[in-house]
């Protein structure tokens, strides 16, 4: 690590062998120097304190700089400065007083000179905006920011997009601004966060009570990352303006967006273009939209919309009384006359929304009418009459073959009340006579019926199925958003037995880690002392002993004194000794068959396992089996 010296203005390496090689390089440097060239006074000035910082670092002087000095903005975005340039750059702003804007964009200054600009930063508390963009710090000049973010008391808007952060990165940004209420601005665009990264940026967003404006487009944040960061958007109260294009979240991840806005009351503006949601994605946003009162900019451009999606984020504005919409762009969607309508009433009743849409000319898209299977129809007809078929073909086919000529076999079915039409009936001779003989064979209605059956009580089977996991999924989607909500407001999470006692710590929120999503839903955090998150990841919590005599005597059926057990029920290792008194960390109940057995007065636990109470449930099977054996031969000898 360098240090900036501003007496001699030179760089004291922490592993520098001796001074000699620095008067050296100075002897060297001011040689090419005319002797009236040579300074012959400590410089004093910005400008002088740069151009000796420049000889001494070995670097061509920036001109553009020398020439702005005294203005507020300094712009050296795509100079080239590279690390040494950076140093040069750090030691003249160190007593400067005027810059409060500093944009080094582009300039490939790396981790190295990302440590200068930190050690400037000590002492210069006038730069309050900057700009760090595509310098390639990766994590090592993330680590070194997140480091700087905990003491500076200056910067508020820092740009760090394009530098190469992976999602482990995160935690360094959301350990610093869980306590540095500064920063309004943060840019972390164009950088690798994925699933982690989101827990992390969603740790952040939970405790900081500073931030306004977050710009996160261009990661990867997708399904995990996005339901972890929305759970943390649901309980902030600062951020304003949000930017989460380009990420891949899908409709699992606007389904988490909506319960996310169903809560947040200060978010304003939301871009979420280019993010694969579709209609069904935009239902459920539009869920959340239907009880936010302050959102007033959505984009949702370029997303996978049509007519139905575009209806239906306007008919939230125009049903919903408490909506502050007042933009909502999906420029590259179609719409139809009947949109168009529907949005010159909306807008009569709300004037100040805008929409923007691709132009007239889309339409619903609606699947045409399934045409029924002429051979079910037949069958259906046949079977509502009682009736068979040779019953039904036998004044055409008086000889009993089951083979009539085909213009009999359409003049039948014709004067007949079967539901077929015309492209129907032609169907049904294609099939049942194939070889073009001219003579329909029947037989072939009946031989098909128990295959129509099957195949019809197979494709129930996959719509059901194909339902049935759809909802799962929803399901557990909200079920881990809801866990990481719940880990990140432990106060409204954690669920206590009556009479235990326990006091809420009074320090403030307690910050969450960043958990794999998989493991949320097993950790409910807690404040208190004595419910801490070590004693929480075991597999009971005790209370006090003085109230075990009054919570056993409840049954376990009671709403007072539900169990919560972890989820291994069939571990059969050894519970908690006696005189204390079982409860789990997590927060599903316990298995409903827990409810049969009573709580029995020689054990202390409140929990019971699950094998002994199947061997429980074996042991009665077995006894109504005696009764019933011995009831049957009672009866035999009757």
């Amino acid at each position: 690590m360098s240090l900036l010296y501003l007496d001699s203005l030179t760089i004291k390496e922490d592993d520098s062998n001796s001074s000699t090689e620095n008067l050296s390089l100075e002897e060297d440097l001011d040689s090419d120097l005319e002797p009236d060239e040579k300074p012959n006074h400590k410089p004093s000035t910005t400008a002088e304190v740069y151009l000796e910082a420049c000889r001494l670092t070995g670097v061509v002087p920036v001109s553009y700089f020398i020439r702005h000095l005294g203005t507020s903005t300094m712009d050296l975005n795509h100079h080239g400065l590279g690390p040494l340039g950076c140093k040069a750059l750090a030691i003249a702003l160190v007593t400067d007083m005027t810059i409060s804007t500093l944009e080094l964009a582009d300039n490939h200054i790396l981790a190295e000179g990302a440590k200068h600009l930190v050690e400037m930063l000590k002492a210069n508390f006038t730069i309050n905006t900057m700009d760090l963009s595509d310098n390639h710090l990766q994590s090592v000049g993330a680590e070194c920011i997140g480091k700087m973010l905990l003491e500076n008391i200056s910067l508020k808007s820092l740009k760090l997009s394009g530098n190469k952060f992976t999602e482990d990165d995160a935690k360094f940004f959301a350990d610093a601004l869980s306590s540095n209420y500064r920063v309004k601005h943060l840019d972390l665009s164009h950088n690798a966060f994925s699933g982690r990264g989101g827990e992390h940026l969603g740790q952040m967003l939970a405790n900081n009570e500073g931030l306004e404006t977050l710009d996160l487009s261009w990661n990867h944040l997708r399904m995990k990352g996005a339901v972890a960061f929305s759970a943390g958007l649901k309980v902030n109260i600062t951020l304003k303006h949000l930017d989460l294009s380009w990420n891949g979240f899908g409709n699992e991840g606007a389904l988490a967006m909506g319960e996310a806005l169903k809560y947040n009351n200060t978010l304003v503006h939301l871009n979420l273009n280019n993010n694969r949601i579709t209609n069904e994605g935009v239902g459920t946003l539009c869920k959340g939209l239907e009880f936010n009162d302050t959102l007033r900019v959505l984009l949702l451009a370029y997303n996978s919309l049509t007519v139905e999606g575009a209806l239906a984020l306007v008919n939230v504005v125009k049903n919903s009384h408490k909506t502050a919409l007042e933009e909502i762009n999906i420029c590259n969607v179609l719409v139809n006359e009947n949109f168009v309508r529907l949005l010159e009433l909306t807008c009569q009743e709300h004037p100040s929304l805008e929409v923007q849409y691709g132009g007239v000319g889309g339409f619903i898209a609606k699947k045409p009418p399934k045409r029924l299977d002429p051979m079910k129809v037949i069958q259906d007809y046949l079977d509502q009459r009682k009736l068979r078929l040779w019953d039904f073909f036998r004044n055409i086919d008086k000889d009993g073959t089951m083979r009539v000529p085909v213009g009999d076999f359409r003049k039948a079915v014709q004067q007949s009340s079967i539901p077929l039409d015309r492209y129907q009936i032609e169907e049904l001779i294609q099939r049942l006579d194939r070889e073009r003989t001219g003579m329909v064979d029947y037989r072939g209605l009946a031989d098909t019926r128990k295959q129509m059956m099957k195949d019809h009580r197979r494709q129930l089977r996959k719509t059901e199925s194909r339902q049935k996991k759809e909802k799962q999924k929803s399901d557990r989607i909200l079920k881990t958003f809801q866990s990481a909500v719940e880990a990140v407001t432990p106060h409204e999470s954690m669920v206590m037995s009556p009479g235990a006692g326990a006091k809420e710590d009074s320090s403030g929120p307690q910050h969450f880690s960043a958990t794999p999503l998989s493991s949320w839903h097993h950790i409910v955090m807690s404040n208190s002392s004595r419910y801490s998150v070590t004693n929480l990841s075991s597999e009971h919590v005790h209370q006090p002993h003085h109230h075990l005599h009054r919570e056993q005597q409840r049954p376990t059926s009671s709403p007072a004194m539900r169990s919560y057990s972890h989820p291994n029920l069939l571990d059969d290792s050894p519970r908690s000794g006696p005189g204390k008194t079982g409860s789990s960390a997590q927060g599903t109940h316990s298995d409903p068959e827990g409810d049969v057995g009573k709580l029995s007065a020689a054990t202390d636990h409140l929990t019971r396992s699950r094998p002994a109470l199947n061997k429980q449930l074996s042991a009665g099977k077995s006894k109504t089996g005696k009764v019933k054996k011995k009831k049957k031969k009672r009866v035999e000898k009757a």
